[in-house]
């Protein structure tokens, strides 16, 4: 089956008959996940989200196109933990760079980096992307799509490899969980108040949290849950995907119409 929202499954001949609006590109990463998840869930959940929120907005009649997902991201304070792969945030930054620079240049201006990696940051390249080449590029790090709606779904908080993350693979790929050999994921504390209370910040080097590679528990994860978050989740960035196509790019875009220029 062809979806002429795929980029990967469209083709030269439908892809000329179509006016694509939004371009979607889902970002994973390849990491370790505490004991029980696989090295790519990050890439394997940006991928589904990616390509469900696409087919829903377009069933929506949004001219949305998804591009194939990215494996790999900034992963330097994992570096401890055996094939982990890190390719440094400027480098990514160039790989992004580059697709969008391509897509503009076929007459994209709208696009969404659906990030699944905690240790991405693209605010900066963001900015710069805006400046250079006439875009406007959305950020959405997919687990905060339902930061509202986390405690009727889970019981215990979510950061790296927990109860939501963990969820979600048993919904997508509940094979390749193996969640029998799953730590606790408690983190070694900070020694400094400043850094408990979360009003200094530095990044975390995970060997010296614990020796799962993970901060969360991921043991009350369910199935079930994972297609509730899942759902919700699509069913959102769908709802904004297709009010993006539909707006155009005018002098106060985004901000609502008639806002001071």
């Amino acid at each position: 089956m062809i979806d002429e929202w795929d980029l990967g499954s469209t083709n030269q001949r439908r892809i000329r008959a179509q006016k694509y609006e939004v371009a979607i590109l889902p970002i994973g990463s390849m990491e370790p996940h505490n004991w029980h998840l696989p090295e790519g869930t990050d890439w394997r959940a940006a991928t589904y989200i990616a390509r469900e929120c696409c087919r829903l907005a377009w069933e929506k009649g949004a001219k949305v196109l998804c591009l194939p997902a990215l494996p790999f991201s900034s992963d330097a304070n994992l570096m401890s933990f055996p094939f982990t792969i890190d390719v440094r945030q400027e480098t990514v930054d160039a790989v992004i760079t580059d697709i969008v620079r391509s897509l503009r240049r076929h007459g994209m201006r709208k696009f969404l980096l659906l990030n699944a990696h905690g240790g991405n940051h693209f605010i900066p390249v963001i900015r710069v992307l805006q400046a250079d080449l006439d875009v406007q590029v959305f950020l959405c790090n997919w687990w905060t799509v339902i930061n509202d709606r986390y405690g009727e779904i889970f019981e215990k908080p979510e950061d790296h490899a927990g109860e939501m993350e963990t969820s979600v693979a048993l919904a997508l790929f509940p094979d390749e969980v193996e969640l029998k050999y799953a730590g606790p994921g408690t983190p070694a504390p900070y020694r400094f108040e400043a850094l408990r209370a979360g009003w200094v910040q530095t990044a975390r080097r995970f060997e010296r949290l614990n020796d799962q590679c993970a901060v969360g528990d991921p043991r009350a994860a369910t199935a079930d849950k994972g297609r509730a978050c899942l759902e919700l989740t699509c069913s959102r960035l769908a709802s904004f995907l297709a009010e993006l196509a539909a707006a155009p790019i005018d002098a106060s875009f985004p901000q609502a119409p008639g806002s001071p220029a």
